[in-house]
């Protein structure tokens, strides 16, 4: 197939091309290359994918109405996988106007650009941040999700709103991925296991919000990137069985689909830590704060939906992971 992955240059992104890539697909990667996080990473990052014959990158940025309208016109892509999204919840707190341009006006021009050129399938990234106070372990996709804690969850909320407006006005099928804190090789200096290990690494103390007193479910870009690749072939449809006088907020009677794609393993913070800290052989200077506004106090994801639809099963352990993790670390220089 011919696939657009958005986000080409990011985390996720590399990885799910990569796959698609080595599978046989043709793959075009845009990204506007912005310095929310190194560019040098960025581009590293691509020149994983450049040797692929059938990879070709476009920088380009997707607010841009005119260049996202052109390239569809001109490339015929059969499926989309969009990545692209200005991330993090607490750089939304004092950005706002980032997440606006990027993740709303850039998702809605991806939405038009896919019901003109007729595209079989958008997967596009939601996020747990979704959930807010939900206090409802495991975070399920049948619950309702009105109470984002911040504007980053905000705008990905919205960005599932407004796939449903378009599966259900133009027959788009559109599926959504709530990614729940993803870890592993190549991964993002904003996050958690960069701003720990380069910590311990350094020396200098690491802050641990809440107290310690919270719990992630980490989740390996392996799993991620294949599970995000299960979904694009698995063509969302409508749900047959919907009832509008209950209505289910992960399925419709269009061709709309919202899944959780975690590890349904939440850790504990703490044990994240004392894991990393055993790969590192160091111990690590804590800085015990406390809750950071927009944070949320435990993420746990129920896949049981995405695991019946599309055959996604997380199998990589978190010490499995951040030995890996650490070992590509300990490899490269940013």
């Amino acid at each position: 197939m011919k696939v657009l992955v958005t986000g080409a240059a990011g985390f996720i992104g590399m990885h799910v091309a990569r796959i698609l890539l080595d599978r046989g697909d043709e793959v075009i990667g845009i990204d506007n290359l912005n310095d929310y996080y190194l560019p040098q990473l960025k581009q590293d990052r691509l020149a994983q994918l450049r040797d692929h014959a059938h990879f070709r990158f476009v920088e380009m940025d997707i607010s841009d109405t005119d260049a996202i309208n052109q390239l569809f016109k001109s490339e015929n892509f059969q499926r989309v996988i969009h990545l692209a999204a200005q991330a993090g919840v607490r750089y939304s707190l004092s950005n706002p106007s980032a997440y606006i341009q990027s993740n709303l006006l850039g998702f809605g021009n991806m939405l038009e650009a896919c019901q003109k050129n007729r595209i079989e399938h958008l997967v596009y990234a939601s996020s747990s941040s979704v959930y807010g106070s939900n206090s409802n372990m495991p975070f399920s996709v049948h619950d309702n999700v009105d109470h984002p804690c911040s504007l980053y969850a905000a705008t990905k909320k919205a960005n599932e709103l407004m796939a449903h407006a378009y599966s259900h006005l133009y027959a788009l099928p559109t599926t959504g991925l709530r990614y729940f804190t993803v870890y592993g090789p190549w991964g993002r200096p904003d996050m958690s296991p960069w701003l720990f290990t380069s910590a311990i690494l350094e020396g200098r103390p690491i802050n641990i919000f809440n107290h310690g007193d919270m719990l992630r479910d980490f989740t390996y870009i392996d799993d991620i990137a294949a599970g995000t690749v299960k979904a694009m072939d698995r063509i969302a449809q409508p749900n047959p069985g919907f009832d509008t006088a209950n209505p289910d907020p992960a399925s419709s009677t269009a061709p709309y689909r919202i899944y959780n794609i975690g590890n349904q393993q939440p850790v504990k913070l703490m044990t994240f830590i004392e894991i990393l800290e055993k790969n590192l052989g160091m111990q690590a200077i804590k800085n015990f704060m406390p809750m950071q506004a927009g944070d949320v106090l435990a993420t746990c994801a129920d896949v049981d939906d995405l695991k019946r639809d599309v055959g996604y099963e997380p199998s990589t352990r978190l010490e499995d992971g951040l030995r890996n993790w650490v070992e590509w670390y300990r490899t490269t220089h940013y």
